[in-house]
């Protein structure tokens, strides 16, 4: 183990003192020599090096290449500007020695993990550097330049050319006019400007109408976030009294007790929601009410509009003329009619001396079956005779003999 932890040690020592230079170039900020990194991110790749000396770096709490905030991975304007931080750095060659000997000392008294100066001072951070924090490694920016014999059409290496064969950028576009100065003061720095307009236009979460609704969609969990994990994020906004998973749809449904938590819930981690590394997506349930009127609509229950299937034929449109509701259509009657003047305009049914008198029982129904219909001459002009209405075809003598 011992030999194994030497050889590391070796190994390591060797590729540091193959990637600097000892004292090889001035800080672009100080302007005092510095050790110098220089090394190749990977295959097809620019090399990198440092630009700024470890004293600017840890005042700003930046990367020495980059220049980007080491917490958030956004430019010195962005997160100033967030947390409302004036910098008071001086500009001048005298006052920014005598100032960067005294924060110099500063970070030697302290541990040197913690920024200092009006960054040290800062206690609370911003939800816009929550919502525009990258996540990821930036690899884009590893790149190699763009080759100037290729634009000008004479590169003769080809696929061998360690440089990009690309168009270059628009000399208008304000991104092709950046200072490392003006990035690590945190002025004029057109990337941070494009950021902080993003910022703005960021969507946001409306709370829904329905004052009962107190559940909270989970989106995009993966399968390594569990239950646990969940509650362990959403029960400091209030008393949570369920938590469904649906590993299938990799989502969860999260129930607060009072509608206070769930907005609580929904304002602190709309947008800027990381569990276990993973970015997750924060929406309003619906109410099952809301649910079924979509439905009805040509919506789905999870609120995707539904396209009707083509090659379906269109609903038969109901016959003009005719309501099935009332029986005196069918008998061309006049639908203000009274049941007993709708009864005696219709003969009696075979077999019954007399029919009943008005008023006793349903003037429609016989307890011999339903009636036939009127003769041909005595069919008022327009009336339609279905062949379902005659009694003989529809068995009443069978059950009139099976009755006997």
């Amino acid at each position: 183990m011992a030999t194994s932890l030497g050889s590391n040690t070796y190994n390591r020592q060797n590729w540091e003192d193959s990637t600097k230079e000892k004292y090889g170039k001035e800080c672009k900020i100080c302007a005092r020599p510095f050790t110098v990194f220089r090394w190749c991110p990977g295959v097809r790749m620019r090399f990198k090096k440092t630009e700024v000396c470890q004293t600017c770096s840890k005042m700003k709490n930046v990367c020495q290449t980059c220049l980007l905030d080491l917490e958030y991975g956004l430019p010195i304007q962005v997160r100033d500007t967030s947390l409302s931080i004036k910098d008071e750095m001086p500009r001048s060659d005298v006052n920014k020695e005598y100032y960067t000997q005294n924060m110099e000392r500063e970070i030697q008294n302290s541990d040197g993990t913690r920024p200092v100066g009006m960054l040290g001072k800062a206690q609370s951070s911003s939800d816009m550097l929550l919502k525009l924090a990258r996540t990821a490694p930036y690899y884009t920016r590893n790149r190699p330049h763009i080759c100037s014999f290729w634009v000008k059409g004479e590169c003769k290496r080809g696929e061998e050319c360690p440089y990009r064969h690309e168009k270059p950028t628009d000399p208008d576009d304000p991104l092709a006019d950046q200072n490392i100065k003006d990035r690590y003061y945190g002025i004029n720095d057109p990337v941070a400007n494009k950021l902080l307009k993003r910022g703005t236009t960021m969507p946001h979460l409306d709370l829904p109408d329905d004052q009962a609704i107190t559940t909270l969609y989970i989106g995009g969990l993966g399968e390594d976030i569990t239950d646990s994990d969940l509650r362990n994020h959403f029960y400091q906004f209030g008393e949570i009294r369920s938590i469904t998973l649906v590993q299938r749809q990799q989502c969860a449904f999260i129930q607060f007790s009072t509608r206070q938590g769930a907005e609580l819930a929904a304002e602190k981690s709309f947008n800027k929601l990381i569990i276990n590394g993973r970015r997750l997506v924060v929406k309003w349930g619906r109410s099952q009410a809301a649910k079924g009127t979509d439905v009805r609509e040509g919506y789905s229950e999870m609120g995707t509009k539904l396209e009707p299937v083509p090659g379906l034929p269109a609903a038969l449109p109901p016959p003009t003329g005719l309501d099935h509701e009332s029986p005196a259509n069918y008998f061309n009657l006049d639908p203000g009619s009274s049941p007993a003047a709708m009864n005696l305009s219709l003969p009696p049914p075979p077999g019954l001396p007399n029919p009943p008198p008005p008023g006793f029982g349903p003037p429609m129904f016989h307890p011999m079956g339903p009636p036939p219909p009127p003769p041909m001459g005595l069919r008022p002009p327009g009336h339609i005779h279905y062949p379902s209405q005659d009694p003989h075809r529809m068995g009443a003598h069978a059950s009139i003999r099976h009755s006997d």
